[in-house]
């Protein structure tokens, strides 16, 4: 009955309704009027109601693990999209059945559909209640031509040069290796066969064989026919049995998703897929190192409502940053930063909270050289999300103290001279450059981070990954991040400094509280309220050991009690 009671309250409070931009995105009406009556174009169709992100977010929390928060979460959204889809999809299908569209696909994720349609079902569907918007669903290069060098094997015991930058064997040496922990690579697909990844791919059974699944051609192949999810996977957990030591996380296990054909091409609902898919078969992290440059309002909010939803759920992403930073006169700042890395983060650093704003899953990845200057191509920040008015946050104006901005990226890595898989060969290397070759090395060291700790949320993750980071500005920077990653002093953090809840030291009653509550610890200095994304909310006035949580909804908030003897975590329920 318990967790009944609580998937009832999320019905009711984990949803929000979005209603600003026309039914009919200015795209499509562009779109429509280029093509003929009976042609048919990929549209998306938005409903109107989305679910609340951090409200599930704040719900999920009254269940124990990870997996029974993730699985309420997608339980929840699911149930979502069932209801408030009904009569729309009964529309499609009649509508199938008389030729007006095909190709119909119902999501959860964001509760959205996409279909193909011609312009009187387009218009037809415009008068339907329920719906925010309509717009066309474009194939574009999400990844961009990467020119590839062959490299030579190793002796058999070269670990390559960006994981020796990045102290990952220090890590190694500590026994952690990523064992257990299961990334998805949403990319181009990666060969299957490659030696150095022998023994390292996600078991999908008899339904999915191949170890993923492809979803521009949907079919049970994930096979890389264009090279860029081979040489990313190798970053993340190549064996170095061919001679090259390339996987910064060489015990992880990886999920072959395929959402590019064999230029690059794709559109979002194929990512989106993937991205269900991981959720559904339980990956822990995934990697996307993949990104659109200039989406529209429509489709930024389609990324951010998936990329918040993944983030009720659980996992993080880490998202590249994008390779257009000297296109600047072609794709300004703010403007500069790929989508969906543009998307804000799980944990929000300090020096963002001039200008606070929403979070999400992902952790946004810039690219350096092997003496930490910044690549030439590694894209600017920051992003801004008031063009989109279901979030209008984060606005910038150039020169402002206040209105920064999202600053991207979060962290920076080696992006330069890559050494990784080949996927021409079963046993060969090769060189890239990208944000996309320094995006699978903080997916790796999120894995080093896991099998240490499988209970770290996203934004103790996130945290952790920035303020462990190799400081190269002084502050969180539009070209580092926070600096440049650290795997080993990732891996060490992750058990101290109240990152990890320590409990039975400190007595917080009554829990759930209605505002009154008692600390019972010896020692208190100071407590403060944050959310459970790690957003400090408020610092209470210090009273003896009885204190009060005012002018905060109810909910699921973390309390940080600052004593004598070090930090504690105590999570507490207002009612």
């Amino acid at each position: 009955m318990k967790r009944l009671f609580f998937t009832l309250i999320v019905i009711f409070l984990g949803i929000t309704s979005f209603a600003a931009q026309p039914v009919i995105d200015p795209e499509l009406e562009a779109e429509m009027q280029r093509i003929g009556n009976e042609d048919k174009t990929k549209v998306v169709i938005l409903l109107s109601e989305q679910s609340d992100a951090m409200a599930l977010l704040r719900e999920a929390e009254f269940f124990g693990t990870k997996q029974e928060k993730r699985q309420f979460v997608i339980e929840t959204l699911k149930r979502q999209a069932e209801t408030t889809q009904y009569e729309l999809v009964g529309l499609l299908n009649e509508m199938e059945r008389n030729g007006m569209v095909d190709d119909i696909q119902s999501f959860w994720l964001v509760n959205c559909v996409s279909c193909k349609a011609n312009k009187a079902a387009i218009t037809d569907l415009a008068q339907q209640r329920d719906i925010m918007t309509i717009y066309h669903c474009q194939e574009t290069q999400w990844i961009f031509e990467n020119e590839a060098t062959p490299a030579p094997r190793g002796n058999g015991r070269e670990i390559t040069q960006n994981l020796l930058q990045v102290n990952a064997p220090q890590a190694w040496e500590q026994g952690y290796k990523g064992a257990g922990v299961l990334i998805a690579v949403i990319d181009t697909g990666i060969r299957l066969d490659h030696a150095d990844l022998a023994g390292r791919f996600w078991d999908g059974g008899a339904e999915y064989p191949n170890h993923g699944y492809d979803f521009y051609y949907h079919d049970n192949d994930p096979s890389d026919d264009w090279g860029h999810g081979t040489h990313v996977a190798g970053t993340i957990c190549g064996t170095g049995a061919s001679g090259s030591q390339t996987g910064i996380a060489p015990e992880a296990t990886i999920m072959a998703l395929k959402t590019f054909n064999n230029e690059g091409v794709g559109e979002e609902t194929h990512w989106v897929a993937a991205m269900q898919f991981a959720l559904e078969h339980g990956a822990d992290v995934m990697n996307m190192s993949l990104g659109r440059p200039q989406p529209n309002p429509a489709q930024k909010l389609m990324t951010r409502q998936a990329c918040d939803n993944t983030l009720a759920a659980g996992v993080v992403v880490a998202a590249c940053a994008g390779n257009i930073r000297q296109m600047q006169f072609m794709v300004p700042v703010p403007n500069n930063i790929y989508t969906p890395g543009d998307c804000p983060p799980p944990h929000l650093h300090e020096d963002q909270l001039v200008n606070a704003g929403g979070t999400s899953c992902v952790i946004c990845v810039g690219a350096v050289n092997y003496d930490n200057t910044i690549a030439a191509f590694s894209s600017e920040g920051p992003s801004q999300w008031t063009d989109v008015a279901e979030y209008n946050d984060y606005p910038y104006s150039a020169g402002s103290t206040t209105e920064i901005g999202l600053i991207r990226p979060d962290i920076c890595a080696p992006g330069v001279q890559i050494k990784s898989l080949d996927y021409n060969t079963t046993d060969g290397y090769t060189l890239m450059d990208g944000t996309s070759m320094a995006t699978p090395l903080v997916a790796g060291a999120v894995a080093l981070m896991l099998s240490k700790n499988r209970e770290l949320t996203p934004a103790q993750i996130s945290e952790i990954l920035e303020r462990t980071a190799v400081k190269l500005t002084e502050h969180k920077s539009n070209d580092f991040g926070s600096g440049r990653l650290d795997a080993l002093a990732a891996v060490n953090a992750v058990d101290y400094d109240g990152i990890e809840e320590k409990q039975g030291k400190a007595q917080v009653y009554p829990n759930p509280s209605t505002g009154d509550f008692t600390v019972a610890c010896e020692g208190i200095q100071a407590i403060s309220v944050f959310s459970v994304d790690g957003k400090l909310l408020k610092t209470i006035e210090m009273n003896g050991n009885e204190y009060r949580i005012e002018n905060l909804p109810k909910g699921v908030y973390v309390l940080k009690i600052d004593t004598e003897n070090g930090v504690i975590m105590n999570k507490i329920v207002k009612m």
